[in-house]
């Protein structure tokens, strides 16, 4: 792993697959709502989509699906996601053990795409916020990922210098919103986004749990 000089002080984690497991079933929750109408959602062109900051229509368009069409089975992909969020399992093992840990050294933020709703209802019971000083989710900011919008969002409400600060992602769409900001990122590992390119991560991480090192400087 290369070595950085200083010291981080604050950490943006990416919120999807990060702190919570939650991409297969977003995912799913698209397949699901395009197969009523036949159309198949490939999850590698899905992948590759996503990392351009698109996802579950570019395919539906490409299959000639109308814009009406579209909209209708988006609000319906909404409520297979939200079925799931309350329903199937989306805790990542150690995440508020590491949060905890973390907190004496550094402050934290989550910059995420997710929907008020959607965030909302993943956090209901859960105990990731307590450790965040503020969350930013899509209705935050006007661009979304790959821009830096969102980074830079969320380094102005710090007050902090770039290199004070350490993202957390797990899709390539996120390394380069990070990259394009100017702050190092950290991929954390994850099987739904592990074929994506992460040539550019200043760190490949297994867990949470070693984000101390990380941050202190000393990985």
């Amino acid at each position: 792993m290369a070595m950085i000089a200083d010291v981080k002080k604050f950490i943006l984690f990416d919120h999807d697959g990060v702190l919570v497991d939650t991409e297969h079933w977003y995912f799913t929750a698209g397949e699901r709502a395009l197969a009523e109408i036949g159309v198949r959602l490939d999850k590698e062109q899905y992948l590759l989509d996503m990392a351009s900051g698109a996802g579950t229509w570019v395919q539906a368009k490409a299959a000639g699906i109308s814009d009406g069409t579209i909209d209708r089975l988006r609000r319906i992909r909404d409520g297979y996601y939200q079925e799931y969020l309350r329903t199937e399992p989306i805790e990542i093992d150690g995440v508020v053990e590491a949060l905890a840990e973390l907190s004496p050294y550094v402050r934290m933020a989550i910059v995420t795409t997710s929907k008020r709703e959607d965030f909302e209802l993943i956090h209901r019971g859960r105990h990731i916020r307590q450790h965040m000083d503020f969350v930013l989710v899509r209705d935050d900011y006007a661009r979304a990922k790959p821009d830096p919008e969102p980074y830079v969002t969320a380094l102005q409400r710090f007050g902090a210098e770039k290199h004070e600060a350490l993202v957390v992602e797990d899709s390539s769409r996120g390394l380069r919103s990070a990259v394009a900001a100017g702050i190092d990122c950290a991929i954390v590992d994850n099987t739904f986004t592990r074929s994506q390119d992460f040539s550019q991560a200043t760190y490949r991480i297994h867990s949470l749990a070693e984000l101390k090192g990380v941050v202190l400087g000393l990985a």
